[in-house]
């Protein structure tokens, strides 16, 4: 139990950031953080912490050791959720990845309320466009657009999505509308994605991949979306991105026959993580929002 509570106190020194203010969360004093921290690295024969004047930061292995601890700990905590039937109450930590314009979009307000429902409960969430190794680098769920590669992951569809090539008005009136995908190659295209080169998928005849350069390429779907309506160009964007600006006539959707069928929002998780009750009410919470939000705004 001693080692336990040596992992949550290192834990909770490198999510604070000090051992000051780990110690104000912890109920204890500073001092005794870091003697419990100098015990356990005693124990384990190798420095987990670079402690200087103004920085506190993991070594390698620290960090490794860290990120196995809050894995500990979780099972920990829902172990004995299961065994005292408070499995109804859902505590513990989760930490999280999703697509940054779907974050800002969708989760930010979500995220407080499900806090607000579940006082212990704690969320730590990352926002980026790349895709995460959940095993190696400690998440336990990933938020994921679109088409899934093939995995030893479970995936739960949370919510619909669709992906449109769409631009402004504006810019069809000095420019005729491509009538095939191929014509994309034609136009100004606004990109979103990484590379030189992305690819826009279509479908109706069969699946079409039309691989494209443009003056613009960006990491993030709200610049890309902005660009479109000022008239820069074509932007090829999933739904809930656009959804606003196409009910106020900002942007028009362009070739229609050729949409590829519905996709959807995934929450994505290891398998040993499946039986997790919190995990489980996080996804509940977020279908059941994101699906009164799809008949509104994001289908």
């Amino acid at each position: 139990m001693i080692q336990l509570e040596d992992m949550r106190l290192l834990t909770q020194t490198l999510d604070s950031g000090s051992f000051t203010a780990a110690a104000e969360r912890a109920g204890v004093s500073k001092q005794y953080i870091s003697r419990r921290i100098m015990a356990l690295e005693a124990q384990l024969g190798t420095q987990l912490l670079i402690r200087t004047t103004r920085h506190l930061r993991p070594t390698d292995l620290g960090r490794a050791y860290a990120d196995q601890a809050r894995a500990i700990l979780q099972q920990v905590a829902e172990l004995e959720q299961s065994i005292t039937g408070a499995s109804q109450s859902p505590r513990g930590h989760l930490r999280v990845t999703a697509p940054m314009s779907f974050g800002t979009l969708h989760l930010s307000g979500l995220l407080a309320r499900f806090l607000g429902a579940h006082p212990e409960v704690s969320i730590e969430i990352e926002l980026n466009d790349r895709v995460v190794d959940l095993h190696g680098e400690g998440y336990d769920l990933a938020i994921r657009i679109g088409a899934l590669a093939d995995s030893s992951l479970i995936a739960r569809r949370i919510a619909p999505m669709e992906m449109v090539a769409c631009c402004s008005p504006s810019y069809l009136r000095y420019r005729d509308a491509p009538k095939v995908p191929s014509d994309l190659q034609q136009h100004d295209c606004l990109l979103y994605g990484h590379g030189s080169l992305v690819e826009w998928h279509f479908g109706a005849r069969g699946h079409e991949k039309i691989r494209l350069q443009g003056r613009l390429r960006a990491n993030n779907g709200e610049l890309v979306r902005d660009a479109a309506v000022q008239g820069m160009g074509i932007a090829y964007l999933p739904t809930f991105i656009v959804d606003p600006e196409l009910a106020s006539g900002q942007l028009v959707t362009i070739l229609d026959d050729y949409r590829l069928a519905s996709s959807a929002v995934y929450a994505v998780y290891p398998q040993h993580r499946q039986s997790s009750p919190l995990l489980s009410a996080f996804c509940d919470f977020l279908s059941q929002e994101l699906s009164i939000r799809s008949g509104k705004s994001m289908s």
